[in-house]
């Protein structure tokens, strides 16, 4: 750990092979926008000897926010790995996203990774999506440690922001959450505000100085013994209450004196357990400083405090046709498990595909299975393919470094996978094998596009299936009702990403327009009409008549059609050809172009010619008589009703109920949940909610999440259904 007294950098941090899984640590970096997750990943980099200077790599890129969309929206937007090498160990760092709408590469990145460092910058504080994250690691006892960045800002205060971060993430165990460190300041400057400088380790008692640009280790002064003594006797206590050594806490309250290594094994226990979360102290590396102030004391508790893959069970396995299959935990002689965790597209490349394998090995050119199953409702079909796994390497900012293997518990890239996507599973061709999916969020935000021309048309199917292949957050929608196409996302910025994406990367230039919902027509009233077609030109003529009664039905019904023809007036074989018509006639609408749903058309009687009546005659005559019986009725407008779930932080349940009231919804109760939050129910109509997904985030301050589903159609209140049928008059 950090507090080990002869801890020295490791040599230059380049990315090879792992070669056993103990040696391999995978860490994923989460926090909100702003938190400094990159900086943080560039000068863990920068002092494992993985960079030259800051950030940079041997070809003066950035490590980790190399994408060009990344350059031009100063923020992270996909997840990135960032391989070192520390002291004899492999760490995979895994850069993500901290804003709430690329919340689908945080999890590849969660799914990837064993452990989990939280970043929480010291001049902003904890906000609601890091703790729910925080909430879901919990859940499933994924290890955790806190890192505290921005202490160079001026009021920037390591101890409150500890004390903030123990009452946020500790829960009923504040206790489980203490400092390992105490920064170090220096004098102050005439802003009154004393920059961070080094460390105290409370543990080993030791002062680490980063003010010359290296670590330097060197005994406290007098002055600093007190402060030391007290935060170290509640770190020690908080350890052994977590430690499995029950005698351990006897003998502390009993006086003695538990000695170092003790203390730093349990303390490692704790951590890779789940049950304890250090809070530890960063800063970036200043203008030529080989080191970063807290990184040597992280890197050193990523390796020594972490747990290695082989704590991590692996996912469940089932066959390609759904028999579960066990599957012995980071096994590199095994059967081969691995899952595509991201994917992208590189313009000299080609696609690139995240691998984390967890049981066998993975090796250049050998065949492999490919299976992709669980998304077709986002627009990814499943399939059962095999491809041969092109080169293996290790990414390193825009370059990529040749790797001989990948054994499980490693992350490695795969070149041109031309059929996997994301969340797909790897594994031997004679022996296919199929991981569960990891949870993603459903994408709740539509943007309706079309080609901006021709040449864009051309390209627009191939485009768009390239890029929900890549983000399983994204769906793909042909919606045969307002005939859009229509993608999902999660947000505003994730649709100005999607967008960027097509344009620079896939050359498909789109427009935006308003999205539509599907809506229905129903008739109000009972009604007649009668449908007559009549032609003669010379030759064979066209003769039918038909007489028909509409009348409303419950919703749900769909159309039902009724024959009470007496007397032979219809021919039998004309009947079905009347109720062809009908039902063509109803998919078109008979006031606005909507579908008609939910009436009974009774057929009652008609009249028909030896020789002039055909089946085309009688369709046409039935969907005449359906349009007349239309135009003398009352025809409601249907809209489409969601039910909607809402969980929202006790403190924001008035503000959301009242908004969804303004959206013409109706609350259909409460419930009370775990952690301080309500689950809000109610059925909105679907027009009303086109922009939810960014307006809860702003009500909620980004706490509050949703899920809607299909309900039913429902009249719409008469003047916004007169509106419609004006705009539909317009467009005829």
């Amino acid at each position: 750990m950090g507090d080990k007294a002869n801890a020295h950098p490791g040599a230059a941090g380049r990315a090879t092979a792992a070669d056993h899984p103990a040696s391999v640590r995978n860490v994923v970096l989460v926090g909100h926008s702003g938190s400094g997750k990159t900086t943080l990943v560039e000068a863990l980099a920068l002092t494992a000897g993985a960079v030259n200077r800051a950030g940079r790599v041997e070809d003066g890129g950035t490590v980790s926010d190399y994408d060009e969309i990344e350059h031009r929206q100063q923020r992270s937007v996909q997840l990135s790995l960032v391989p070192v090498e520390w002291d004899g160990y492999k760490i995979n760092l895994l850069d993500t996203p901290g804003y709430a709408d690329f919340v689908g590469e945080l999890r590849a990145g969660l799914r990837a990774a064993d452990a989990a460092l939280f970043v929480v910058s010291a001049s902003d504080g904890v906000d609601g999506s890091t703790r729910m994250v925080w909430e879901e690691c919990a859940a499933v006892g994924m290890p955790r440690a806190i890192v505290v960045t921005h202490l160079e800002a001026a009021r920037a205060d390591f101890e409150e922001m500890t004390r903030i971060c123990a009452e946020t993430f500790g829960g009923d165990d504040p206790d489980a959450v203490l400092p390992l460190y105490l920064p170090l300041h220096g004098p102050q400057g005439p802003d009154g505000h004393a920059p961070v400088t080094g460390l105290t380790g409370l543990l080993s008692q030791k002062v680490f100085d980063y003010s010359s640009g290296e670590r330097k280790e060197s005994e406290p002064g007098e002055d600093l013994l007190p402060e030391i003594e007290e935060a170290r006797n509640r770190l020690i206590e908080g350890i052994i209450s977590e430690s499995e050594d029950e005698t351990l806490m006897d003998r502390y309250l009993g006086g003695e004196e538990i000695d170092f290594k003790t203390l730093v094994e349990d303390l490692e226990r704790a951590v890779a357990r789940g049950v304890f979360h250090p809070v530890l102290a960063a800063a970036p590396a200043t203008d030529g400083a080989k080191q970063g102030i807290g990184t040597v004391e992280l890197l050193e508790l990523i390796t020594g405090g972490f747990p290695t893959p082989f704590e991590h069970p692996t996912p469940g396995v089932t066959t390609i046709d759904g028999k579960p299959r066990v599957i012995k935990a980071c096994d590199t002689e095994g059967p081969l498990v691995a899952e595509v965790v991201k994917t992208a597209s590189d313009p000299y490349v080609g696609r690139i595909s995240l691998v984390r394998v967890f049981s066998g090995t993975l090796r250049p050119d050998e065949t492999v299975h490919v299976s992709g199953h669980g998304l077709a409702d986002r627009g990814h079909e499943d399939h059962d393919v095999d491809e041969r796994i092109g080169a293996l390497s290790a990414p390193f900012g825009k370059q990529q470094r040749q790797l001989s293997h990948c054994i499980a518990g490693d992350l490695a890239c795969v070149a041109k996978l031309s059929r996997a996507e994301t969340g797909d599973t790897l594994s031997a061709k004679d022996d296919p094998l199929l991981m569960e999916p990891w949870e993603m969020p459903d994408p709740l935000l539509p943007l309706a596009i079309q080609a901006h021309s021709k040449a864009d048309e051309d390209k627009l199917s191939q485009g768009l299936a390239r890029l929900v292949a890549e983000d399983p957050t994204m769906r793909l929608e042909q919606n045969q009702d307002t005939h859009q196409v229509v993608l999902w996302c999660l947000g505003e910025a994730h649709a100005d990403v999607a967008l960027e994406r097509l344009r620079s990367r896939y050359g498909v230039q789109v427009d935006v327009v308003p999205h539509r919902v599907s809506l229905r027509e129903t008739f109000a009233d009972k009604a007649a009409g009668r449908g007559r077609h009549v032609k003669q030109s010379g030759g064979h003529g066209q003769f039918a008549i038909c007489e028909i009664e509409v009348e409303p039905l419950p919703g749900g019904s769909g159309i039902e059609f009724v024959d009470k023809v007496v007397g032979g007036a219809v021919p039998r074989q004309f009947i079905p050809s009347v109720e062809k018509g009908v039902r063509a006639q109803a998919a078109k609408g008979v006031a606005t172009g909507h579908q008609l749903i939910d009436v009974r058309v009774t057929l009652l009687d008609g009249k028909a010619h030896s020789v002039d009546s055909s089946d085309a005659a009688f369709q046409t005559a039935g969907a005449l008589a359906l349009r007349e019986a239309a135009a003398d009725a009352r025809i409601h407008l249907l809209e489409p009703v969601a039910e909607v779930s809402v969980l929202v932080g006790d403190d924001y349940v008035g503000t959301v109920m009242s908004d969804l009231s303004g959206r013409r919804g109706r609350v259909l109760g409460t419930e009370q949940t775990n952690g301080g939050r309500t689950l809000i129910k109610a059925e909105v109509p679907e027009i009303e909610i086109g922009r939810y997904a960014v307006d809860l985030r702003s009500l909620s301050h980004g706490t509050a999440r949703f899920s809607r589903s299909y309900a039913r159609h429902e009249p719409m209140p008469p003047q916004i259904a007169e509106r419609i049928r004006e705009e539909a008059r317009a467009a005829s």
